[in-house]
Formats: C-alpha cells, sequence, structure tokens
C-alpha cells in the first residue's frame, strides 16, 4: 500500500489544507463580510471620483484638512451614536445638545469671564447632565428613546434659543477658538513642512499596524483566527498607506489639527472600551437580544443609562468643537447634526435592528458623508442636490444591509 494512502485504521488525522493558502477560502471569507468591505470599496471610489471630477482639488493638503475641520464635530457624535444604535436605540436630540452646550460655554466663558478650561469643563457636565436626564427616562421609566430623544431636540433648542435670547456669543478667546479650528503645533510664518506631524503619523501607523498583529497572533494561539492572512495583511497595508498619506498631506499644510488630536483619541478610547471592556459586550448583548440579556445577568437598564449620559458628554465635546471652530455660539448651530451622525452610522455598517456595528465603521460612513458633502460643494451643486444624493446613499446602505442578511438567511437554510 502506498505511504500516502489512508486506512480506515489509520489513527493519523487528517490536516485540511491551512485556510491561509486557499483562494476559496480567501473569497468566502470576503463574501461572509461584503457589508463591512463594501464599505472601504465604496470611500475609495467616491474619493477617486471626485478627486477626478474636481481636477485634483478634493486630495490638495488644505481641502484635506478643510475636510477634517468641517466634519470632526459629526464624527465625535457618530462615536456616540453607534453605541446608541447597536443597543437599539436612537437619539435624536444631539444637535440640539450641541447648540446649547455652545451658548452655555459663552455664557461661561465670555459673559462670566471664566477661563476657558472651566468653560469647557462645565460644558462637558452640562452635557453628561443632560444625557442622566433622557438616559432616566428611557432605562427607569421605560419611554422610547426615539420620544425621549424628540422632546430633547425640541426641549434643548429652545432652551438655547432662551438662554441666548436669540444673539450670538462672540468671540471667544483664542484659546478656546484653537480647539476647533488650530493645529499641533501652531504653524510659524516659514514652516513648509511639520515634521511633529508626521512623527505623530508615523508614530500612530506603527502602533496600529503592532497592536493588530498580536491581536491576530492571540487569537490565532486560542484557535479563534478565522481571517486569512493574506488579506489581513492587505488590510493592513491599506491602513498604514491611508495613514500614512493624509499624515504627509497635513504635514505639508499647516501641520495636526487639534480637533484631529482630539478625534483621534476618542476613536482609540471607545474603539477599545466596545471591543474588550464588559460594557460593551453588554451594550452589544442588548441591543442583539435584550431577554437573552436580561437572563444572562446583564444590567440593562444601567447600561441604557449610562448610554444616554456618554452621548450627552460627546455631544458637549462636539459642541465645543464646533464653537470653537464657528467663534460663536449660535442659536442654529447644530441643526441637521443628528441626522448626519445617524446617516454616518448607517452607511458606516450598523444594523438597523441593533446588536452590530463598529466605531470604525461609523468613522468610514461619517467620512464618505464628509467627502460627499466636500465634493459637491467643490462642484457648485446647491443644498438641494446635496441633500438628494446622501439621501439617496443613506436609503442604498440600508437596502444593502437588509440584502445581505436575507442571502446569509438564504444561504444556512
Amino acid at each position: 500500500m502506498s505511504s500516502t494512502t489512508q486506512t480506515a485504521t489509520d489513527p493519523s488525522p487528517v490536516i485540511p489544507p491551512p485556510r491561509e493558502q486557499s483562494s476559496g477560502g480567501v473569497l468566502s471569507f470576503l463574501a461572509g463580510r461584503l457589508r463591512q468591505i463594501g464599505i472601504f470599496i465604496a470611500l475609495i471610489a467616491i474619493v477617486i471620483l471626485f478627486q477626478i471630477l474636481t481636477q485634483g482639488t478634493l486630495l490638495t493638503p488644505r481641502n484635506v484638512t478643510s475636510i477634517i475641520n468641517q466634519n470632526a464635530y459629526v464624527l465625535i457624535l457618530a462615536i456616540g451614536m453607534v453605541m446608541i444604535i447597536i443597543a437599539g436605540h436612537i437619539d435624536l436630540s444631539v444637535g440640539s445638545v450641541v447648540a446649547f452646550v455652545g451658548a452655555m460655554s459663552g455664557i461661561f466663558i465670555v459673559q462670566w469671564g471664566l477661563p476657558v478650561w472651566a468653560g469647557v469643563l462645565l460644558g462637558l457636565v452640562v452635557g453628561g447632565l443632560i444625557g442622566a436626564w433622557q438616559g432616566f427616562w428611557v432605562a427607569y421609566v421605560g419611554i422610547p428613546a426615539f420620544i425621549v430623544t424628540l422632546a430633547g431636540m425640541l426641549t434643548f433648542r429652545g432652551l438655547t434659543q432662551m438662554v441666548l435670547q436669540n444673539v450670538p456669543i462672540t468671540p471667544f478667546p483664542d484659546s478656546y477658538v484653537a480647539i476647533g479650528s488650530g493645529f499641533l503645533p501652531q504653524p510659524s510664518a516659514t514652516s513648509t513642512f511639520e515634521i511633529l506631524t508626521v512623527v505623530l503619523g508615523v508614530a500612530a501607523t506603527a502602533g496600529l499596524l503592532l497592536s493588530q498583529f498580536r491581536e491576530r497572533a492571540k487569537r490565532v494561539k486560542m484557535g479563534l483566527e478565522d481571517e486569512p492572512r493574506s488579506w489581513f495583511l492587505v488590510k493592513a497595508a491599506f491602513t498604514a498607506v491611508f495613514i500614512l498619506a493624509i499624515t504627509f498631506t497635513l504635514a505639508s499644510y499647516r501641520g495636526t489639527p487639534i480637533v484631529l488630536v482630539i478625534l483621534a483619541a476618542l476613536v482609540l478610547l471607545y474603539s477599545t472600551v466596545m471591543n474588550r471592556f464588559v460594557f460593551g459586550r453588554h451594550v452589544y448583548a442588548r441591543g442583539g437580544n435584550l431577554h437573552a440579556a436580561q437572563l444572562s445577568g446583564v444590567d440593562t437598564k444601567r447600561v441604557d443609562f449610562w448610554l444616554f449620559v456618554n452621548m450627552g458628554v460627546l455631544a458637549a465635546i462636539a459642541g465645543i468643537a464646533f464653537t470653537a471652530r464657528s467663534n460663536s455660539a449660535l442659536p442654529g448651530a447644530g441643526t441637521g447634526f443628528e441626522l448626519d451622525a445617524i446617516a454616518a452610522v448607517f452607511i458606516g455598517g450598523a444594523a438597523v435592528t441593533g446588536g452590530i456595528g463598529t466605531v470604525t465603521g461609523a468613522m468610514i460612513g461619517g467620512l464618505i458623508m464628509g467627502v460627499l458633502n466636500n465634493g459637491m460643494s467643490l462642484l457648485g451643486l446647491g443644498s438641494e442636490v446635496q441633500s438628494f444624493i446622501k439621501g439617496f446613499v443613506l436609503l442604498l446602505a440600508v437596502a444593502f444591509d437588509i440584502f445581505n442578511k436575507r442571502r446569509a438567511a438564504n444561504a444556512s437554510k
């Protein structure tokens, strides 16, 4: 008998070909994650499209910096919103909270003369209290979040107009304005390339790649890894190139926007919370199956309460960033921000029914919305056309999600 032939009494196991080397395994893996991969492809396609249509204006250093500064506060809101939506809720009040916190920071700093740090800290406290107020009604009274936050949207918009008396507060101190429109480091008149930005970008890229490789090594060691090595390497390489490209683009203009540093810190913090902390697992469990989560001992009321407190604090950060960039506390600030944040979350892969979504996906969805807004503005399209296109993109994203779920359900039968 040939040594390569296995008999029924041969105790040696049949070892299948490694998944890493199987092109079919890679394709099946990608097919199973079509929704997440499609987001990356959509972002790249939109960037390339508008880069061509705007004749190269989209990716100029000045415009890239503008995209970041114009969309940072919406991306900050999207971090909290994705957690809310994963848990099966929604928050319609964040735009009004942005306006109210901005108004209160104007009163604290400009009218009362408090130091900037004190005004910022009090603004965060105001946001947390608003979140606690809404979280109480949702978690402990049992009123649906849609109703509570709809009431909050009206209430805090009215309070903003009342405290401002429909008159903007301006100007703010330079140290406050720098939060929304300053740079790290503050560029000199003669600087043409910011070395610190390059150092930060390279360090961030190296740290992110090291973290990804370590995390993958742990999963492989525990036998939990199902991602093909080839796809992992492609994804890691794309991430590194993307971050380094942004780094050198920013460095060639004015350096790193301070609001980008704030956003990056929040993304890192909340990605860690959702992926590694017990609270993050409870959020996914609550949104995936409420009854099962309760039977498993998850205090779903406490989870709901702290989700809205967190959303209030993040809305306060976004409000401070927006007010700082505008250098003015406006009665109409934040109008429509809740819709942009919700759209970013759903475009980024969150499920309408809850239980599914990531902070990274929400960031990509927000970037898609930001590039669409900026690209269409560069092309001179009117606000009505922009609203139509953004609404259509959101509808396609949700329809694509439903299509994937049905396809998966049919394949499992």
